[in-house]
């Protein structure tokens, strides 16, 4: 498979680079006008520019608003007929790839994908009779624009954002300055080399707490690579959980029917209707087409459907400032349950067929069961020969109960 949970994305080599082309083609040939943006990898530029010759090449019109967040991209597709985000996320500077994007926003279904793979096994469109053009796209403009008007900070709060180096330094810094924010910005500077690992995980972020209770800070938000990704530290300067974050969320925008994954806590169905969906936010954004006010998942992937289907860390970044001028974040926090979640992975060479043989339809999906006390995860890692299991319960028992339950599933080969 080419496509994985979040569009394609690889280490950068002479495969992504012939896939860039081709992918390029492939929009235009289907699409016609696409939009085309980047984020700071060094290697970014070069895909970009194979993605519009792809497109030019073949008879469209490529939309260029250069170095911006993975949102903005999805933002502004509503005025093409699909988007292209070069981009590798979270993932290490040396790795890159595409995001594909519809007009609302939403991510290329697994449908869209999957005829996308066949086009680009089989398609052949570049005609030299038949060349396409290149326009400028204010994507960034419009963008921003859409989440001022959708923001109102009640009182001035002083917030640290941290970019990591990544796309959100496009953004985040004026927007949140405009909405009426003091920002202590750093690894602001979109340099291509990121001074912190990129995904925006607790212990990736040691020093941000002590710059929160050191500054006087309301709060501190944190960005990935591609800025679809936003975490954060409440007032006391504790970095507040994926889990706890999405309930945040859900209770300051009254949201009834909540999208996430599967391995997401189950306080989430104590404050909502829940569907959940496997891991990954490209199929939180799939479901949030037919069903849901609001859709997420515990890494940082926040999902507001009134600006667009795709995860939106500025946005949140700047939701997350308003909810700091209303409430005190640390009571609200320290106000929800917290249920002890174990995690544990075992080596097997056979992990997709084994996790299949459970009863899974898609190994990487897995299986996920629940009863009262908890809930369980089986699912095989799509980059590593291993089982993953995820265990959560009311009580540390329960969720140990949970765990062997698991395990001896996996042990017996169980179906059900």
């Amino acid at each position: 498979m080419l496509f994985g949970s979040s569009g394609i994305r690889r280490k950068f080599d002479q495969i992504l680079v012939d896939t860039a082309i081709r992918v390029g083609s492939a929009l235009a040939h289907t699409s016609g006008d696409v939009l085309v943006g980047m984020d700071t990898r060094t290697t970014s530029p070069l895909l970009a520019h194979l993605v519009i010759s792809g497109i030019i090449g073949s008879g469209g019109t490529a939309h260029t608003c250069g170095m911006v967040p993975t949102p903005t991209v999805a933002y502004a597709t509503r005025n093409a007929q699909a988007g292209c985000m070069i981009t590798a996320s979270h993932n290490p500077e040396e790795y890159n790839g595409l995001k594909l994007f519809n007009p609302d926003g939403s991510s290329f279904t697994r449908r869209q994908q999957a005829d996308m793979e066949n086009l680009l096994r089989t398609g052949h469109w570049t005609d030299w009779a038949h060349q396409g053009s290149e326009r400028a796209s204010d994507a960034l403009f419009q963008h921003k624009k859409a989440i001022l008007d959708s923001v109102a900070v009640a009182r001035p709060v002083r917030a640290i954002l941290d970019c990591g180096n990544g796309a959100g330094s496009m953004l985040s810094p004026s927007l949140l300055s405009a909405a009426g924010v003091k920002v202590i910005a750093i690894n602001a500077n979109p340099s291509g080399h990121f001074a912190r690992p990129s995904e925006p995980l607790k212990e990736n972020l040691e020093n941000i707490g002590e710059m929160v209770r050191k500054s006087g800070a309301d709060c501190a938000v944190v960005h990935d690579g591609d800025a679809d990704r936003m975490m954060a530290f409440d007032n006391r300067g504790r970095y507040i959980g994926g889990d706890h974050l999405l309930v945040l969320f859900v209770q300051y925008l009254g949201a009834k029917r909540v999208v996430t994954t599967s391995d997401a806590s189950m306080i989430i169905d104590e404050v909502a209707e829940v569907r959940r969906t496997p891991v990954g936010d490209a199929y939180v954004s799939e479901e949030l087409i037919s069903w849901g006010d609001f859709g997420g998942e515990p890494s940082g992937a926040w999902i507001f459907p009134k600006i667009s289907r795709c995860p939106d860390g500025p946005f949140a970044a700047a939701l997350f400032c308003e909810i700091a001028s209303q409430w005190d974040v640390a009571e609200k926090i320290d106000s929800m349950p917290c249920y002890p979640i174990l995690r544990e992975s075992f080596p097997r060479p056979d992990a997709q067929e084994t996790v299949t043989a459970l009863g899974a339809s898609s190994p990487t999906d897995g299986i996920r069961v629940a009863d009262e006390s908890g809930w369980y995860l089986i699912r095989a890692s799509g980059t590593e020969p291993k089982i993953r299991v995820t265990a959560e319960g009311k009580t540390l028992q329960d969720a140990k109960n949970m765990l062997a339950a698991a395990k001896d599933r996996i042990k017996q080969g169980k179906t059900a």
